[in-house]
């Protein structure tokens, strides 16, 4: 048994979290006189009358206190005469469950509140969910407030088979139901006699007492490199935390994603050399070869560690912003960070009924299984096999917010035997053969702004240069390459990846690629420049949209404006502007030949630029 016990506290709100963990400190003794005489003179003007409140030892924002809910996770570090304890006090409020599945990363148990008088809530049912997501699998269900339905055993029974119902959607090694009541004390350090009717053990007895230990004789070795340490020429060592199995002088051992082998010359732990080392150890590695390892490199030795670029991996979403396939993050996995792409939501997970049901998108506190994709080789794990190389979180590339945080279920073998064979006529042999630099000059703005005649008489212009040109337009690759692709915002983000992709194998070819998209969102445009990369030319042409809309060629505006086109750029959808184009031009304020004169002065300029 581990001398340690990490757990959490969590449950809908006002279950009684925070009382509950401050009434275990209080009742073992386990606070300073300065803190006791606090909570004394904090409950006088507390909300219980002047009766102690124990909450008001984990609330300690201002916040918390004014409203009556926990905000943000308080930690609380105590130890009795049997065991140490780091307790995670998360909050129940819907709006904070980020910060519940923070606490919840950490913990190694979870004890859930369930208000007698209420019974088991969504919020129950979520963080449970999102206990188990974590790879938490120990519950104690702390059946909170029976002093407010009078210790009546009948109600803990009832919500005793809701639990049971609940749990069995999950993959647990323990799991008490304890009816308790943290404002009276009963059965949380001492049995309560007002429920003659339970048999049980005491809360703070059971968690002294729980052996939560995992057995890692069965786990390979990994190590995720977090540093490479060389201090001088004599001296290359690699350091990190072992995150599961042992590692010993004279081990070979693979690097991954190159499969290098080599084997252990020496371990330290700190500055101490020793023989062997274990999981949950930061060490530093020395190896008896000049292998390539770097940060982000996992040192393996039988272990299921794969190197793939997709996966099926279950995600809580925490942005405001709602996730749709085709979007792209920076994914972090321990000490690897490499863009990614959502590109397949497969369902998402009710929470009341753990039902699978499709979705198109997901919104804010919703877990959904997706498929992603990532932008070169990733060393992972299922996380059920190895919880370090099993678990991630995704960053928006925009806010640098974290939006999700998911779980590895699966690698997906598709594509895994493809590799990208480099040719001997390259794209600098056709660029000298045209005599010409290739680029891509991308046309955003809105529908009517006159993206596509002025794209076409750029054309012209080069053309009569001497210039090898392609123009991809809208509405003829829509007729062709995309035409299974709507206009939702799905459907949007893979029409402009797909175009970015072509651009780029046309740029390979040395052409000068123009295209004429309204490309609304100023993400898909980023992640374009990103696929066609330093040949990425933004041209935004900026005509305000009540001049588009009198213009109105096609008559769209008009049959936006009467609800009869859904997912409209400028009415019923949103157009984001360019953050920082490289060219901007305005066909409301200059003509359509003073707009091409604009462009082609500003590309010779920063050709010079880019030569220099």
């Amino acid at each position: 048994m581990d001398a340690l016990l990490k757990f959490i506290t969590c449950g809908s709100v006002d279950d009684g979290k925070s009382t509950l963990i401050g009434h275990i400190l209080y009742d073992a003794k386990l606070l300073f006189t300065d803190q006791e005489q606090a909570l004394v003179l904090d409950s006088k003007v507390g909300s219980r009358g002047g009766a102690l409140d124990y909450s008001l030892l984990l609330d300690g924002l201002m916040a918390e206190r004014e409203q009556g809910i926990t905000i943000d996770v308080a930690y609380r570090y105590f130890t009795t005469e049997n065991r140490s304890f780091i307790a995670a006090d998360t909050p129940g409020h819907e709006e904070y469950t980020r910060n519940m599945a923070v606490g919840a990363s950490f913990a190694d148990l979870a004890v859930i509140l369930v208000d007698a008088s209420q019974g088991v809530l969504t919020q129950t049912r979520r963080h449970t969910r999102i206990c188990s997501l974590m790879g938490i699998r120990h519950f104690v269900f702390a059946v909170n407030k029976m002093d407010l339905v009078n210790y009546r055993e009948d109600i803990f029974k009832k919500i005793q088979r809701d639990i049971k119902v609940l749990l069995a959607e999950f993959n647990y090694k323990s799991a008490v139901l304890i009816p308790v009541s943290a404002t009276e004390g009963d059965n949380i350090t001492r049995k309560s006699l007002r429920m003659p009717w339970y048999h049980g053990p005491q809360l703070l007895s059971y968690l002294e007492q729980i052996d939560v230990s995992e057995d890692p004789s069965d786990a390979g070795f990994t190590m995720p490199v977090q540093r490479v340490c060389r201090p001088d020429l004599t001296f290359r060592g690699f350091q990190g935390q072992i995150e599961s199995g042992e590692a010993a002088v004279g081990d070979e051992i693979t690097v991954l994603p190159s499969r290098e082998k080599a084997l252990v010359a020496d371990i330290y732990e700190g500055d101490r050399r020793v023989e062997r080392s274990t999981a949950g150890h930061a060490v530093t590695i020395c190896l008896d070869s000049e292998v390539d390892v770097s940060r982000g490199c996992i040192l393996t030795k039988n272990s299921g560690a794969v190197v793939n670029s997709i996966f099926n991996a279950d995600l809580l979403w925490m942005d405001d912003i709602k996730l749709v396939a085709g979007k792209n993050y920076i994914l972090k996995l321990g000490t690897q960070s490499v863009p990614a792409t959502v590109m397949n939501i497969k369902y998402k997970i009710d929470v009341n009924t753990g039902k699978e049901v499709y979705a198109d998108m997901i919104y804010k506190n919703e877990i959904a299984l997706c498929e992603i994709v990532t932008g070169s080789r990733l060393v992972f794990d299922t996380f059920d096999n190895n919880n370090a190389l099993g678990s991630l979180i995704l960053i928006d590339r925009i806010t640098h917010a974290t939006s999700a945080c998911g779980v590895i279920r699966e690698s997906v073998s598709r594509g895994t035997d493809l590799t990208w064979h480099t040719m001997d006529i390259t794209k600098q042999f056709r660029e000298r053969q045209m005599g010409q630099k290739a680029r891509t000059i991308w046309f955003t703005g809105l529908s009517g702004a006159g993206k596509s005649t002025i794209a076409n008489e750029l054309e012209k212009r080069l053309t009569a240069n001497g210039r090898h040109t392609m123009l991809l337009d809208g509405d003829n690759i829509r007729l062709g390459l995309n035409k299974n692709l709507g206009f939702k915002e799905a459907d949007r983000i893979e029409n402009i990846r797909r175009i970015a992709e072509v651009a780029k194998l046309m740029n390979d070819a040395g052409l000068i690629v123009l295209t004429s998209f309204i490309s609304p969102f100023v993400r898909d445009r980023r992640q374009a420049r990103e696929i066609i990369g330093g040949d990425f030319i933004e041209v935004y042409v900026s005509t305000p949209l009540e001049d588009c809309e009198r213009r109105d060629p096609k008559g769209l505006y008009a049959a936006a404006r009467r609800g009869e086109l859904a997912h409209f750029t400028g009415i019923s959808s949103p157009y984001e502007k360019p953050e920082n184009p490289e060219i901007t031009v305005d066909t409301s304020k200059n003509s359509m030949e003073e707009c091409v004169d604009i462009i082609l002065k500003k590309l010779e300029s920063l050709a010079e630029e880019r030569k220099n």
